[in-house]
Parts: C-alpha cells; sequence; structure tokens
C-alpha cells in the first residue's frame, strides 16, 4: 500500500521532509513498517556563532542537554557548521536561509550564548517556550533570565572580568542553567585519509605560530619559535609548523632555518587532521587551543591578554604567561610587547615535562 500523509512519522529524528530518510537510502523502509523509528519530543535550539574556538568550547554542553531531554531534537546556527558535532540533528548556517529555518520553527528551548547584537536579535525573533542566555531588548543585547546577568555585567567592565575565578566553561554552563562537572568537548575527528611525512618514531610537537589577525598582543617573536624548533628538534622531537595563510610566509622561513616540518596551510578539515598527528601543541589562545583540546592533545598554552581561570585544559597541559605585570587585558596591541618576556626557557622546560621522551 502506497505511503500516506497521515502515516508520517514525522516527529523521528531521521525525518526530513524534503529528501528521504537515511534508513529508507540504506535498507528501503517505510515510515509505517519501520524498525528504525525513533521518536522525539522536545526542539532546542543553540546560538553560536562565534569564532571557531568558541564554537568547539561550546560543545561540552551538549553533555547535559543529551542527559536532561535524550528525546529532543537538537538544532545549532553557527558561522562555522564544519565543527558542530554529528550528534546535532540540525546544524544551520547563520544566513539568510539559516536564519529563516530558525524563524519558521518553534522551540521548546532556545540558548543563546553570544552578545552580539545580531546573535541577540535572532534570539529575540525565535518562537520559544523557554530561552536562556541572551536575546535584544530595546536594541540592544540583554540578559534572557536572571542566570545569565552575571555573564553579561562581565562583559561590560573589565575590572568585574578581571575578578572572575570561573572557567568560561563554568559560566557557559550556569547560563544553559546546568553545573559543570568536567564534561569534555566534542570534536568529531577529520577521518579523510590524508598522508602526512612524519616521523613517528619520535614524540610529535606542532608548534602554532600564529594568533589570528586581530590579536596581535598575543603574538610570541619569530625568533622565539626558531629557537625552540632547534631545541626541541635537537632533544629528539618531530616538530611540525602549524598555521593559516598569515603564517604562511614565517612557517615557510622558520621551517628553512629550524629544520622543522612544515607542509603548507590548509582548509579548517584538513588543518584538523594535521593536529590530530601531535602528541602536544604549543600554541597561544586561538583556534588552535580548542581544536587540540578536543582532541585531547597535550597543549602548552601562552596568554596574556585573558583571566587565565577562563581556560579548562582538563588536565592536558600548562598555561604559561610573561614575566611582566602587564596590564594590556583584552587588548588588540600590547603597549609593553609583554610577550617577550615569555622565556624560550620555559616554554622548552613545559614541552619536555608534559612529553618527555622515554628510552
Amino acid at each position: 500500500m502506497p505511503e500516506s500523509l497521515t502515516s508520517l512519522r514525522v516527529d523521528c529524528r531521521h525525518f526530513r521532509g524534503h529528501m528521504p530518510c537515511r534508513p529508507h537510502k540504506q535498507h528501503g523502509v517505510h515510515c509505517s513498517f519501520c524498525s528504525y523509528y525513533e521518536p522525539t519530543q522536545e526542539r532546542i535550539l543553540i546560538i553560536k556563532l562565534g569564532a571557531i574556538g568558541d564554537v568547539i568550547r561550546t560543545t561540552p554542553l551538549l553533555h547535559p542537554l543529551k542527559k536532561q531531554f535524550p528525546q529532543a531534537r537538537i538544532y545549532w546556527i553557527t558561522h562555522t557548521p564544519e565543527v558542530v558535532p554529528k550528534q546535532v540533528d540540525h546544524v544551520l548556517r547563520f544566513d539568510s536561509p539559516g536564519c529563516r529555518v530558525a524563524l519558521q520553527t518553534a522551540f521548546d528551548l532556545l540558548i543563546n550564548l553570544d552578545k552580539d547584537l545580531e546573535a541577540c536579535s535572532l534570539a529575540a525573533a525565535i518562537t520559544a517556550k523557554e530561552k536562556r542566555g541572551f536575546i535584544l531588548q530595546d536594541g540592544h543585547p540583554w540578559p534572557a533570565d536572571e542566570r545569565a546577568n552575571e555573564k553579561f555585567l562581565t562583559g561590560l567592565f573589565d575590572d568585574l572580568s578581571k575578578a572572575v575565578s570561573k572557567s568560561y566553561l563554568q559560566e557557559l554552563f550556569e547560563i544553559a542553567g546546568y553545573v559543570f562537572q568536567g564534561e569534555k568537548y566534542i570534536l568529531d575527528p577529520c577521518e579523510d585519509g590524508y598522508q602526512w611525512e612524519i616521523d613517528r618514531t619520535r614524540p610529535v610537537i606542532g608548534l602554532n605560530t600564529g594568533c589570528g589577525g586581530r590579536w596581535t598582543s598575543r603574538l610570541w617573536a619569530e625568533e622565539n619559535w626558531r629557537q625552540l624548533a632547534q631545541r626541541l628538534l635537537q632533544s629528539g622531537y618531530e616538530v611540525l609548523l602549524l598555521g593559516g595563510s598569515q603564517e604562511h610566509e614565517k612557517n615557510s622561513r622558520l621551517a628553512q632555518q629550524s629544520g622543522a616540518r612544515y607542509f603548507g596551510h590548509f582548509p579548517l578539515q584538513r588543518f584538523i587532521h594535521l593536529v590530530q598527528q601531535c602528541d602536544l601543541v604549543v600554541t597561544a589562545v586561538t583556534m588552535a587551543t580548542h581544536i587540540a583540546i578536543g582532541l585531547n592533545k597535550k597543549i602548552v598554552l601562552f596568554n596574556n591578554t585573558f583571566n587565565p581561570h577562563e581556560f579548562e585544559l582538563y588536565g592536558l597541559g600548562e598555561i604559561l604567561q610573561p614575566d611582566f605585570d602587564c596590564d594590556c587585558y583584552y587588548a588588540v596591541e600590547c603597549p609593553n610587547n609583554c610577550m617577550q618576556y615569555l622565556r624560550v626557557d620555559a616554554v622548552f622546560a613545559s614541552c619536555t615535562r608534559l612529553l618527555p621522551i622515554t628510552a
């Protein structure tokens, strides 16, 4: 008997509406007699647009959401769908088509974790029974409820932000209505089968030499990277240079001067795959930080402009800061170039401590 509209199980997690579902494509089943039927109840939307690293470090929130709402259909809207875990049912790009889908869907719970105008305006316009995080009110961002009050205020005043002793994830979980209990990042590994010429008989350390174009206050001098690479190579480590297009010329020079390996700069998924090859990553606070943590890599993290309590390393590494009391908090450029006071000796010692070479 042909399938009818009344027999469709639109509450099934596999139902798409615009195309055949996966069980039908794989097994030829129809809704009426499908053993793969997985009913859903609540619809939950997460809005986290931000930088790639911020999207990755928001993924631990999926753990308590899945626990509290095991039959929920979860949506996520973002600028970078590539790093949203596959366990999210609907990943929407923050563009006109994606926003239209969100605006035409009624949600049980909306969690907006971005305080910028575009995210807050979307959160305010979407229909949801309950909203947490931030919305737009009278033309400016505002807490959706009292759980977001503290995080909202710390974003307005540097002295309050500096006084925070909670990690970003503790704050994030509080905004969403949970208590952080060490839930891990969820970053799907890249399985594209890339081949890298790496000496795997030695421990592999990746040196991520950039920090993005905006926050140049976090840059460590090129000469420091050269010295560190040479010392690590002399001590028996395999050293890879990591970075994007902005670091290409620098990394090319460093490879020639130090002997470290540099394969070039790549699209996001291949960069993730390259970080997978490392045992330890040395990096400033940037996208690579959260990729490394998401892949459970050991990490040496440079920090000079942020509250060090912000970072949850899960026991994977150490935070190193310049030996200089600088006031460049969240500064785009540091008037003192305080990163010059982060010594190569300290970084080298941290690397060998976290990843000792065993006979």
